[in-house]
């Protein structure tokens, strides 16, 4: 019989949650069908042309079409965003359980929404929920992780937060660096060869996400103009101050197609705290200044914490603000073990986490879901159902 399908709801903010979707996804394609599901349908990049996209309505933007009278009642703290009297998010949700009636999935990945984790659960689909860092031992996080059948880590479980409850990592794949395409960072010679830089000039690379408003660049401009003979590249949205004297040496590129080819042209990263950007640097291995952005439940904070905690980054607590702050950042950056950093991505993470998603709906689903040895896979640790 055909496999039962996984479904897979992407995030539509940032870059992140598409590329470690596609990443997956493309990776399970050969083993089961895969349905992604996502606001948007222009994020995939490289995507299987046998992987089903469906667009949705966007569960977190207005179209004006909402019932104002009830913006201010409040959310119970099961919920994050469950705000009532929007048609698109009626609409999203009954797509979404049309297709689990029709398509009897195997399993619902949900990168990230706990309500639509909830939801699952709800219409009798067993889900996976992806875990990020952050502070997310809330009503509404803990109500999903406990409803999922297993939880998805983007990173290593050595960076893992101190404070992760124990039922939590014992459901946990840890999947390091997933959506970060080792193999294709070039090295440094050939990075700078394809962008047409300079080969024997110090490059500084600043690192915007796409989940913000942009790098602030007021506090680069004081970077670059202390460090005049380098050559400073900021890739990503900037936000500039009428204030600011630009020097000559600061240069913005914008979004780039090839941000891995930056990253390894550069000797030395500022960056965010964003998942992609961190495991990128990481599979670079580069002396590198990790200043987190605001995000959600203190996301980027905490995980910042973790590079911290094993001395992976030199961590700014907030954009410097004078020249004698980022010659500090940049002695500690100078003191870190690249071949230290590039432990922590796995360059087949993609292919375990898909392994694990196959194995752990086979487990689930028992005889209807045998292996090509037709035999019953039994659940490993890393597989392991907690309720």
């Amino acid at each position: 019989m055909t496999a039962r399908p996984i479904g897979y709801f992407v995030h539509h903010q940032g870059r992140g949650h598409a590329e470690r979707a596609t990443s997956i996804a493309n990776a399970l394609i050969d083993r089961r069908p895969v349905t992604l599901m996502s606001a948007r349908d222009d994020i995939f990049r490289g995507l299987d042309p046998r992987i089903e996209l469906r667009q949705l309505p966007s569960l977190f933007e207005p179209t004006g079409d909402e019932a104002p009278m009830m913006a201010a009642l409040p959310s119970p703290a099961s919920v994050h965003c469950a705000p009532l009297g929007w048609p698109g998010i009626r609409s999203a949700m009954a797509q979404i359980a049309g297709w689990f009636e029709t398509a009897e999935p195997a399993l619902f990945v949900s990168d990230v929404s706990a309500e639509l984790g909830q939801f699952a659960r709800l219409c009798s689909v067993p889900h996976v929920a992806v875990l990020q860092h952050g502070e997310r031992s809330d009503p509404g996080h803990e109500t999903a992780y406990r409803s999922a059948v297993g939880l998805l880590a983007p990173y290593s479980a050595d960076l893992e937060q101190s404070d992760r409850s124990q039922w939590m990592k014992a459901k946990t794949h840890y999947a390091p660096g997933v959506g970060v395409s080792v193999p294709e960072m070039p090295g440094q010679a050939e990075a700078r060869r394809r962008l047409g830089l300079p080969q024997e000039r110090e490059i500084v690379c600043v690192i915007g996400g796409g989940g913000g408003s942009g790098l602030p660049t007021a506090p680069l401009t004081i970077g670059a103009r202390e460090d005049p003979e380098t050559l400073w590249v900021t890739i990503g949205e900037v936000i500039s101050e009428w204030h600011e004297t630009p020097p000559g040496n600061l240069v913005h590129r914008g979004w780039v197609d090839n941000p891995m080819d930056w990253v390894a042209a550069a000797d030395r990263i500022v960056s965010s705290c964003g998942n992609t950007t961190v495991h990128m640097v990481l599979a670079a291995g580069k002396p590198w200044i990790a200043v987190p952005e605001w995000r959600y439940f203190d996301e980027q904070i905490c995980k910042a914490e973790v590079l911290d905690r094993e001395g992976l980054a030199a961590i700014a607590r907030h954009w410097p603000s004078h020249a004698s702050a980022w010659r500090k950042l940049h002695d500690a950056a100078k003191r870190i073990e690249p071949r230290e950093q590039t432990r922590f991505v796995d360059p087949h993470a993609a292919q375990g986490a898909a392994s694990w998603l196959d194995n752990l709906a086979n487990a689930l689903w028992g005889s209807s879901e045998q292996s090509e040895a037709n035999t019953l896979i039994a659940p490993q640790p890393s597989l392991k159902v907690v309720a």
